[in-house]
């Protein structure tokens, strides 16, 4: 081995002699990705040697055997450098984790050794186990679940081909381990339930000037397009011709990206945590929190490559998702994400671990941030830039999303003024995207079906 240029490092620790601290350092490397202790050098990289006899190298694996848990046993290689002798202790990444310390745990980072958090050993246990946190299942009965929700998510993951459920719907979600014993997964509960668990959603003017928010509590299968129809009210949309009479729209941010970064936030996040996932949408940003760094061994540099090997921290909603076809292929996200954004040059992104939370956030440059807002001012001198403003798709939208609403459940619901919402309804109403069906007492509002009429 050429020790010249070698360094204390992620999996690299130098030793002067062994002692308790080599082995914390052995059980560190085994919960994280294996390395090297070597004994007979000092912190600045120097050759001091040690002392070796034939009962040495017995002695030291005896005392790192009776000392961990589950007990490890690293190979030991012996060399002569400059005449003196080095150990040179070998651990690989065990399968079964985590290792501890005279029932202390210990992790590797950079080249330190560190204590693990209560919530790190549980994420390594489940690893060790190729248990998903989403698969334990809860005292609640199959009836605390959404039936309609259920029968919808059936149909159209048969509908995509991804899956094949022909049997009763109880069978059918055992099948996909949704239920478990009967009794729905925490999966299940938080796709189809009420799970108590809150996303959060704001637009603020500046960090302490918030203008508008929503918490939703919603089955995540609904809550995520709520989420989507809140985002695309609060920012920018233009309009291009591009050559031809056909019009196409550009959203401020791409709509894909945001909703990937959406998905990413539900199924990754740490529900073992009840803070809520957290979105706050500025002039110029929208940043994306939730409870939970990267799982596994997953480092916020590898984010950047296209070869990164994800690890799925929530199985079920992962598969669940990629059946209803939002998730293409699993651990491919990131990459989808920086391919799409080189449609926007004008966008760029960054990524953050702070504390117990993970941190996405899509920054717009100064260009589109000066460029004229689609959005309906709430005033006499409305108009509409450019055609139909934001807030009309919005309004659009959630009648595609919640067809026969009448205009006091949209007002609810979009937290829009009457007059303003019954201006964008005349609007919509008379180039042909929303009719309004029934009696004026029960009757409520849907998307046109005859396309033909949109003007």
């Amino acid at each position: 081995m050429d020790l010249k240029n070698l360094k204390e490092s992620q999996n690299i620790e130098f030793k002067s002699s062994f002692d308790k601290e080599t082995i914390m350092t052995l059980t560190a490397f085994a919960n994280s990705e294996g390395g090297k202790v070597i004994i007979g050098m000092n912190d600045n990289g120097q050759v001091r040697g040690t002392e070796v006899n034939p009962e040495t190298e017995q002695r030291y694996l005896n005392e790192i055997k009776n000392a961990t848990y589950p007990q490890i046993m690293p190979s030991i290689d012996a060399h002569e450098v400059d005449g003196k002798t080095i150990l040179i202790f070998i651990i690989s990444e065990y399968p079964v984790k985590p290792v501890s310390y005279k029932g202390r745990y210990y992790k590797r980072v950079k080249n330190s050794n560190h204590l693990l958090s209560l919530d790190e050993i549980v994420n390594l246990q489940l690893q060790s186990l190729n248990i998903s946190y989403d698969a334990y299942p809860l005292k609640e009965d199959f009836q605390s679940l959404d039936v309609n929700l259920l029968d919808k998510f059936i149909e159209k993951a048969n509908s995509l081909g991804r899956v094949n459920l022909n049997d009763d719907l109880l069978t059918n979600l055992t099948k996909l381990k949704l239920i478990k014993d009967g009794r729905p997964t925490l999966a299940a509960m938080l796709l189809f339930g009420n799970h108590g668990y809150s996303i959060h959603i704001g637009r603020f003017k500046a960090e302490d000037t918030i203008i508008d928010d929503l918490f939703i509590k919603e089955p995540l299968i609904t809550a995520l397009n709520e989420v989507m129809i809140f985002i695309k009210k609060h920012i920018n949309l233009s309009f291009h011709f591009e050559g031809s009479l056909e019009r196409k729209e550009r959203w401020q941010y791409p709509i894909d990206v945001v909703r990937e970064l959406l998905l990413n936030a539900v199924v990754h996040r740490d529900y073992k945590h009840t803070t809520d996932i957290v979105i706050k949408i500025f002039d110029d940003k929208i940043i994306f929190i939730n409870p939970g760094t990267l799982y596994g061994h997953l480092k916020l540099e590898d984010l950047e490559r296209d070869d990164y090997i994800s690890s799925i921290r929530n199985k079920l909603l992962a598969e669940s998702f990629y059946l209803l076809g939002d998730i293409e292929r699993y651990g491919t996200g990131f990459v989808r994400i920086r391919r799409m954004l080189k449609e926007y040059p004008e966008i760029s992104y960054r990524i953050s671990e702070v504390g117990d939370f993970f941190r996405f956030e899509l920054l717009c440059a100064e260009k589109q941030k000066s460029e004229p807002s689609a959005k309906l001012p709430d005033d006499k001198s409305e108009g509409i830039n450019g055609g139909i403003n934001e807030g009309i798709n919005s309004l659009i939208q959630f009648i595609s999303d919640h067809p026969g609403k009448r205009l006091p459940e949209i007002e609810k619901y979009l937290k829009i003024p009457v007059k303003t919402l019954e201006r964008w309804i005349k609007i919509s109403r008379d180039q042909g995207r929303i009719e309004f069906k029934g009696s004026k007492k029960t009757g409520g509002y849907f998307i046109c079906s005859d396309k033909s009429n949109i003007k």
